[in-house]
């Protein structure tokens, strides 16, 4: 069932900004100025930084513990109440609700958006905006911002905070059956291959099939590449056979065609099994040995195929198996992290 949108954002709540993305920006909520107006300590304060004390009780309960998203204008942008309902339809159904980080809808005062437009143009000038955000700035026809679950370690020196993106946890079903490179480690290997031909580097990361292998050294081993935490035992024993993880993965092997057949490219089905390759995992952790863990997927707004994303889901699957990135015949390529080459083998998905 969708949530109620009968949330409103306090009139002269004071935003800190925190991250951008292409389509969004994340702010954080501080307590409403005592007039009800915005005001020179509004908007933009540097990234993630408040000037001041910050004071949790002075925040309305509900809003506690929430970051703010706002939609930004762009040709592809969708609006937040369609983005509400495929969440609650698609997404909240497969999950626990502690298992995901969650997003309400919130209506958001007048002049809000103008005003964060404004500190966004300022910060550019000032930069502490990073130059390949600037030009693009909020829709002034989106009346809803999304409140999502905080998972940063704000104010909590105690607390740390691990993130990555999971992505195919099992081989795409038209790759070659005798593949030296798992769907991830493939792409990963063309687009680094693209890289050092512009003058870039590499960038290694952990083979998903490690992260879901019933032997704790597999795990261990792709905990190497996550950044944020670095105790790699310890963020090694909370994934390994993880249930938030297993659970994705389980979605997975359901929604398993995704290569060159199965649903229309353009279906709800293709999308949402695309959706569950592309989440992030959230994993915040007290420094504490025996305190608190919290494990949260985020990222789970639905993809289409719209906007020829088909097609380059299509093309890019016939580039990986033709120019063959799934059999790893690339010279000059470095060692590959993946699970499907050496003697390791490939651990299958215990669900």
């Amino acid at each position: 069932m969708t949530k109620s949108n009968s949330l409103e954002l306090p009139v002269g709540a004071r935003l800190v900004y925190l991250a951008e993305g292409g389509a969004n920006i994340i702010y954080r909520i501080v307590a409403p100025l005592a007039n009800g107006t915005y005001g020179p300590k509004n908007g933009i304060s540097g990234r993630g930084h408040v000037a001041g004390a910050f004071e949790s009780h002075a925040v309305p309960k509900e809003l506690r513990g929430k970051l703010l998203r706002l939609r930004k204008d762009t040709p592809s942008g969708v609006p937040y109440q369609e983005i509400s309902r495929n969440f609650d339809r698609n997404i909240r159904p497969l999950f626990k609700s502690e298992e995901l980080v969650d997003q309400e809808l919130i209506r958001l005062p007048l002049g809000l958006v103008s005003w964060c437009n404004e500190q966004l143009r300022l910060a550019e000038v000032n930069g502490r905006r990073p130059k390949r955000r600037h030009g693009v700035y909020l829709s002034l026809n989106e009346p809803f911002g999304l409140l999502v679950t905080d998972m940063t370690p704000f104010g909590d020196p105690r607390t740390v905070l691990a993130e990555f993106k999971p992505k195919w946890l099992l081989q795409s079903p038209t790759a070659p059956g005798n593949a030296r490179r798992c769907r991830t480690c493939a792409l990963r290997e063309l687009k680094n291959h693209d890289d050092r031909r512009r003058g870039g580097q590499d960038e290694p990361s952990f083979c998903p099939l490690d992260l879901i292998s019933d032997k704790f050294e597999n795990v261990l081993r792709a905990t190497r590449f996550i950044k944020g935490c670095k105790d790699q035992r310890r963020l090694a024993r909370i994934l390994h056979r993880n249930h938030t993880l297993h659970r994705l993965v389980a979605h997975q092997v359901a929604m398993g065609d995704v290569g060159l057949h199965g649903p229309a490219a353009h279906s709800r089905d293709k999308s949402l099994a695309m959706t569950l390759r592309d989440c992030t995992m959230f994993i915040k952790m007290s420094r504490d040995e025996d305190g608190p863990v919290e494990v949260r997927l985020g990222d789970l707004d639905l993809k289409t195929g719209a906007g020829g994303k088909a097609k380059y889901w299509q093309d890019l699957e016939r580039q990986l198996i033709g120019d063959g990135w799934y059999m790893g015949h690339h010279s000059g390529m470095h060692a590959s992290e993946c699970a499907l080459q050496g003697p390791r083998g490939c651990p299958q998905p215990s669900i």
